[in-house]
């Protein structure tokens, strides 16, 4: 069986797969990327007592770009409960993003003319559209120990919520908790 998004994605279900309950390799689907432009996103909506409708939205991003050759997609969440500071949450959301992570090829030269100091890194933060402007993007590029940080991409995301709690010994004004999430793509 083969599934196609167009031009974009194929993935490919052995035969065997809808038969056979095993967890193996090779029975699990094998995904062939035909184009590198972002894919047509898809999606059913029906109201009740209606026939499901479809509709088709391409999502476009500036990060990451096209300006490095990426290997890998390092991803963090990050909250500040006391003290409303979205800088603190987005310097957490980084720091998650990229601390579970050993990346040795750039120092042992295993990828073929690149060398450590030609990593370079690109940052997307989705941040309250309300908590943006308060963002100290300098404060939160002092995150990463090393990379060249090419570009730093803020958009809609992350979430207000309640802490539970107004702690004002801990410089909170209200009991609001700030979270943002981070992507952070590596490349050269």
């Amino acid at each position: 069986m083969m599934i196609s998004t167009g031009s974009f994605l194929t993935i490919k279900f052995p035969s065997s797969l809808q038969t056979t309950p095993k967890y193996h390799p090779r029975y699990l689907p094998q995904f062939t990327v035909l184009a590198s432009s972002t894919p047509p996103i898809s999606m059913a909506t029906a109201g009740a007592g209606e026939s499901t409708s479809r509709t088709t939205t391409t999502i476009q991003s500036a990060v990451p770009n096209s300006s490095i050759t990426l290997l890998f997609v390092e991803m963090g969440v990050g909250y500040d409960q006391h003290g409303q500071d979205v800088t603190k949450a987005a310097m957490k959301a980084c720091r998650d993003a990229i601390s579970s992570n050993s990346i040795p090829a750039f120092r042992r030269g295993s990828i073929p003319g690149v060398s450590f100091d030609r990593m370079k890194l690109q940052i997307k933060l989705g941040v309250p559209q309300s908590l943006q402007s308060s963002l100290d993007i300098e404060k939160v590029k002092s995150v990463f120990p090393y990379g060249k940080i090419e570009n730093v991409e803020v958009v809609d995301g992350g979430l207000i919520c309640s802490s539970g709690v107004h702690v004002e010994e801990m410089g909170d004004k209200d009991d609001n908790c700030y979270i943002v999430n981070a992507a952070v793509y590596v490349g050269y």
